[in-house]
């Protein structure tokens, strides 16, 4: 439905129409320009967010053309009542009115003429395609930025015109809102005509693609990340980018969603985005010999049908849920996992992986968790509250069924929270959801609300108390530097270093590596900020690309979670965490399913467990798990030596080796068959 404030603006603008007709039948120019205002004003709220509701209205035909010409006949019906049915200016609307709609079909011709002679086969970044193929400026942005909404709201002019005629009996500012509608509109569809023709469109398909072939010769990649998803999914090929970066080999990034593309983080690794599975199928990618995969979709058999590349499921984490052990994997040559943890789950859910195929790499992503440097200082007795434990509470999403054990937020989210914001003495509490929290079950949506009130509600309370008051000089200063740091980015990844359009960013796209870098910097220094900038007892709701979970996990000094990655990665802090039993399995049987809780504190949906988790925070001679998890860690996650990177790595230059065997054997079988 939208938010709030769309809901509302689509049934004042719904409302409007029936007071438009009330006013017209009257005859009332005050109330028809009135209510004319608010369904002009609630419209362009409504496209200006991009609401879904817009395309709802038009799925009950209500679209945007009907909502216009049903004001513009309603006008003439005003024009009729007002006894100027046989005057001037009720010809000239009419004729206005239909010359409008006139110019809408050559306006919306050409602007969807212009998107898909602009839509490149393969979208680009960090590949040099401009000194190989001619790509033209995009259009300006104005022209083809809600075009559709642009062009009808033109009609504007002709309306305030003819109203003001009814008003005062001058025929003058109807004919003048007329002549302005009727210009403008000829003059939007002229200025968009050069843009279809000439040297103003880029290359045929058969152009880039030859381009982008010619630069894949001259780069030679040699290990492939390959990836394919919804837009909630990025995540899930950001998190190997700075592995990519790290490669010994020469690496490229391919996706199949332009989306995808979109979302991206940036990057140093080349990208090429091919949404069309022939397309891809006829790049030129002989010189690969590893292609990574980060997620199991269908897509996956177009660049699977390969033989001269070795295939490598990687994933995106490592935990227990089923997804961990898909009977897809068994396509792969190899699954790369974390740790023996990896390799001992699949032996369990024997889904047709061999042993041999499955290779340690632990997990070069975690390198920027920090570990644990011993108990945090507690608050004592009444006293100013200098630093409270930081308890995150980090769910997984509902998934894509309704197994009870998904998410503890249905049934113990609202438990663990209201826990914790009351614990004695007092902890403080992040609350970070997994970004597709509510995108199927309203219900899991519904939870996710009434811990966000949960926990912003304590915040207040606990902003009003003067033991949490903190310091507020060092605040405000992290504050300014908050500032001063998001205007630099805001000047470096902002609108002004947006390009016009996929075409314009392909050739354009190729990273600055002086801004990458200090990109990277600005935002280190950001979350040191962002942390400074509140009381460090201050509760906090957490959402967004920013901060990052690990950086959570590094101001944390706990964890509560479920059954996911997050879980695994955490242990990887060394500090305690509780996972929550909600599928209420009980805890030896929750332990014998999953491993990445045996050194956990198990929590019921009551979660009356969480004072052993709260125990072990404030006292680390308290915590009784200290040993299991740097067990459990080095099970799960591999040794610290060599580093994953090295790992990663090594693995990647044996498998190549093995790429290069069987190519060499094909060739010498083609010979010999060739000489017989």
């Amino acid at each position: 439905m939208g938010s709030p404030a769309e809901l509302a603006a689509a049934v004042l603008m719904m409302l409007g129409f029936p007071c438009l007709m009330l006013a017209a039948l009257l005859p009332s120019v005050p109330a028809f320009a009135a209510a004319a205002a608010v369904t002009y004003l609630a419209d362009h709220y409504l496209h200006r967010r991009g609401s879904y509701l817009i395309n709802r209205l038009g799925k009950v035909r209500a679209g945007a053309s009907i909502r216009f010409l049903v004001r513009e006949l309603l006008v003439l019906l005003l024009l009729a009542r007002a006894d100027l049915s046989r005057s001037l200016i009720f010809y000239a609307a009419i004729a206005c009115f239909i010359a409008f709609y006139g110019f809408q079909a050559p306006h919306g011709a050409l602007t969807t003429l212009i998107r898909n002679r602009r839509r490149m086969p393969v979208a680009t970044r960090n590949v040099d395609l401009a000194s190989r193929i001619p790509i033209p400026d995009a259009p300006p942005r104005f022209l083809l930025d809600r075009s559709t909404e642009k062009m009808l709201h033109l009609d504007l002019a002709a309306i305030t015109g003819i109203l003001i005629t009814v008003e005062t009996g001058s025929t003058v500012y109807g004919m003048t809102g007329v002549g302005i509608t009727l210009g403008l509109a000829f003059l939007y569809v002229i200025a968009l005509a050069p843009y279809v023709r000439g040297r103003r469109i880029p290359p045929d398909a058969e152009t880039v693609l030859a381009a982008t072939d010619a630069w894949l010769r001259e780069y030679r990649p040699q290990t492939l990340l390959y990836f394919s998803g919804s837009k909630d999914s990025a995540y899930q090929v950001n998190m190997w980018l700075e592995t990519m970066e790290q490669l010994e080999t020469r690496p490229l990034i391919v996706l199949r969603e332009r989306v995808i593309l979109h979302s991206l983080a940036p990057t140093t690794v080349p990208v090429i985005c091919v949404p069309g599975g022939i397309h891809l199928m006829n790049l030129d990618l002989r010189t690969v010999r590893v292609a990574l995969y980060a997620a199991n979709v269908g897509k996956n058999i177009h660049l699977l049908r390969v033989p001269t590349m070795k295939h490598v499921f990687i994933g995106h984490g490592d935990s227990d849920k089923i997804a961990s052990v898909n009977p897809f994997s068994k396509a792969y040559d190899e699954v790369w996992v974390a740790g023996r943890a990896g390799r001992d789950r699949y032996a369990i859910a024997d889904v047709g992986v061999r042993d041999e195929d499955i290779v340690e790499v632990g997990r070069p992503q975690l390198a920027p968790i920090r570990r644990a440097e011993g108990g945090p200082e507690g608050p004592r007795g009444g006293a100013a509250v200098e630093h409270c434990p930081t308890v995150l509470y980090a769910p997984t999403w509902e998934g894509w069924d309704d197994d009870p054990g998904n998410t503890s937020l249905l049934l113990a989210g609202e438990n663990i929270v209201r826990a914790l914001v009351s614990a004695e003495p007092p902890v403080r509490v992040l609350y970070k959801p997994h970004p597709f929290t509510g995108t199927r079950s309203e219900e899991a949506g519904a939870a996710h609300a009434r811990i966000t009130a949960l926990v912003e509600s304590a915040a207040a309370e606990r902003a009003a108390d003067p033991r949490f008051q903190g310091d507020g000089d060092e605040r405000a200063r992290a504050g300014a530097d908050l500032a001063r740091v998001e205007a630099r980015l805001a000047e470096l990844t902002g609108p002004g270093g947006e390009k016009g359009d996929e075409a314009e960013a392909t050739r354009d796209g190729v990273v600055d590596l002086e801004r990458h870098e200090e990109i990277a910097r600005l935002r280190t220094e950001w979350n040191d900020a962002y942390w400074r900038s509140f009381g460090a007892a201050e509760h906090r709701v957490v959402t967004g690309a920013e901060p990052r979970l690990y950086d959570c996990f590094n101001v944390s000094d706990a964890m509560v979670s479920d059954i996911s990655s997050v879980v695994s990665d955490f242990i990887e802090s060394g500090k305690p965490y509780a996972v929550t039993d909600s599928a209420e399995l009980g805890a030896e049987e929750f332990k014998r399913q999953n491993t990445a809780v045996r050194a956990a504190v198990i929590l019921s949906n009551g979660a009356e467990e969480l004072g052993q988790l709260l125990d072990a925070v404030r006292d680390p001679a308290a915590d009784p798990l200290a040993g299991e998890r740097a067990e459990l860690k080095r099970y799960l996650l591999g040794p610290d030596e060599p580093p994953s990177i090295e790992q990663f790595n090594t693995a990647t230059a044996d498998l190549a080796v093995k790429a290069e065997a069987r190519n060499a054997g094909q060739k010498r079988q083609a010979a010999a068959a060739t000489r017989t």
